[in-house]
């Protein structure tokens, strides 16, 4: 006798067609039989070890985060409510360009300084791994829930060109090149950049295309946090189309927004961009989070030339007062590459976390507020916070506009993805609250989106970018990656004042087939596992 039977079900299957109802079975990690209307048809009704009955709650796939940044949390954290909680089944980690694989003794140190931020110093952590092979093991071993993974372009640059802005070298190229095929061949599912982080974005176009070349011979995407959400977003935007298309390789824009002033109500200009080049044959698809506000570290808004050499030389430039106020200048007059190539506004850039606990009065608080109720400049506060915290400050970002968020949500090719980062004292709620949010805000308050048109941007279509055979749909031989929800109530939890909140309406997830989330509650379930690439 089969394991489960979902009784009763209202099933939104991922596809984007209408929901039907239906008992579904459960067995050995995979949907083994949909049985619809059995109840009103008669029906032999099927029969399983366990029965639960789901009357009023919707049945669909778990959710894809098509933006994480759980590289360490997951094996930090075996519990994970953060995503287990909002439906969440598979994770897309490596985000960013800047991650922990591929790296060596002396890379490794480097990342963890440099992205501490986003994922704490890992003092916890037994780093036991230097391929991408040997990270995607460790997971295998059980986490929370499933997880893909990147190869981040700005890591495999700190591995063989260093943190210097130059061109690499033809051997050194062929050095990034053979790494990433390395990487693709162990199971990653493409490459991320940051182009607007260090040492990523000291890569030119042709560099990029090449390692592109590669990705696109195994079958992966390009996912780049391009070179500008602000000023020249729409040129970032169209310079990522082009490469890709010349290197032939398939590309999804990361957190695909349209921010600060410079950019409000433009979003259609980005979705004509995007309609044109699709029209014509290209392979793209994006991610967004729900909200308003972005999420980086402190040191991220910083010119590119003020960070060149990795974080000890950053900390060295901010020390002296001279090389200080010329940091300054380009934030505060010229804008800054990291901040966009807008001039910083401090009243928009609020403190989320610090890692220096003697700093934890800062969180919450405008850099511009702090520096109000110290009677000192706000680049002074910043600066100060930059040297002490040794860089590890990070920050929201309140520079978004609602009318571009709503318009990118609609797109066909659009995808939920957190961009999620977990630490802080006070982190962006979009960590805890942004699939309840989707459901809860968008889909039943405002009706941006039909639930099944939701539902299939969170499942199916992140699936079919990750080219997962056998993910993103409700349908038979397929994994048991499932979560119940009910329509009325889901909703997050999470705010901007109580970031941790754990979301409402969801009582049950399952990971392959097994109970993660169970009425409402984690269980110690760690049926999380590497997705490979495959094909």
């Amino acid at each position: 006798m089969e394991e489960l039977v979902i009784r009763d079900a209202d099933v939104v299957d991922g596809s984007g067609g209408p929901s039907y109802r239906a008992d579904v079975v459960v067995d050995r990690g995979r949907i083994v039989s949909i049985v619809q209307e059995a109840a009103a048809a008669g029906c032999q009704r099927p029969k399983a070890r366990r029965e639960l009955d789901a009357e009023g709650l919707v049945l669909s796939p778990g959710f894809v985060d098509m933006h994480a940044h759980s590289d360490l949390a997951l094996l930090r954290d075996p519990d994970h409510s953060a995503k287990a909680a909002q439906g969440v089944t598979l994770e897309v980690l490596g985000q960013d360009g800047l991650s922990y694989a591929p790296v060596d003794d002396r890379t490794l140190g480097e990342v963890r300084r440099a992205i501490a931020g986003w994922n704490g110093p890992g003092d916890d952590i037994d780093f036991d791994w230097r391929s991408v092979g040997e990270y995607l093991d460790r997971l295998d071993r059980g986490v929370a829930v499933n997880a893909a993974y990147l190869i981040p372009q700005g890591t495999v640059r700190a591995l063989v060109v260093g943190w210097e802005d130059r061109e690499a070298t033809p051997a050194e190229l062929d050095r990034m090149r053979a790494l990433v095929a390395e990487g693709l061949e162990q199971g990653a599912v493409g490459l991320s950049s940051g182009l607007t982080y260090t040492p990523g974005m000291y890569a030119r176009d042709a560099e990029l295309t090449e390692l592109c070349r590669v990705v696109a011979q195994y079958g992966g995407y390009y996912c780049p946090h391009h070179r500008s959400y602000g000023a020249g977003a729409l040129e970032a935007y169209e310079e990522m189309v082009a490469l890709t298309r010349e290197a032939g390789c398939a590309l999804h824009l990361a957190h695909a927004t349209m921010n600060f002033g410079v950019n409000r109500g433009r979003a259609p200009e980005l979705l004509s961009l995007l309609d044109k080049a699709l029209d014509e044959g290209a392979d793209i698809s994006l991610d967004t989070y729900p909200y308003t506000p972005g999420c980086t570290t402190l040191v991220a808004l910083l010119p590119s030339w003020a960070s060149e050499g990795g974080p000890e030389a950053v900390l060295a430039r901010l020390a002296d007062d001279a090389t200080a106020e010329r940091i300054r200048h380009h934030l505060e007059v010229v804008g800054a590459d990291g901040c966009h190539g807008v001039p910083v506004e401090w009243e928009t850039i609020e403190i989320s976390g610090v890692g220096e606990p003697a700093l934890a009065d800062h969180v919450g608080r405008t850099v511009r507020e702090t520096a109000d109720a110290r009677g000192e400049e706000p680049w002074t506060t910043a600066r100060r916070l930059l040297l002490e915290d040794r860089l590890g400050t990070t920050i929201l970002q309140h520079v978004g506009h609602e009318e571009n968020v709503r318009a990118i949500m609609r797109h066909r090719v659009h995808t939920g993805g957190s961009d999620g980062i977990l630490q802080g004292g006070k982190p962006h709620p979009r960590a805890y609250g942004t699939f309840p949010h989707y459901l809860g805000h968008y889909v039943r308050e405002l009706g941006v989106l039909s639930l099944e048109e939701c539902v299939a941007h969170l499942t199916s279509r992140p699936a079919a970018r990750l080219r997962l055979p056998d993910r993103g749909l409700v349908r038979e031989g397929y994994r048991a990656d499932l979560v119940l929800f009910d329509p009325e109530t889901v909703a997050a939890g999470s705010t901007f004042e109580e970031p941790r909140t754990p979301p409402t309406g969801i009582p049950h997830v399952l990971v392959d087939g097994r109970f993660v989330i169970e009425d409402g509650r984690r269980t110690d379930v760690l049926a999380g596992r590497a997705v490979r690439r495959t094909g």
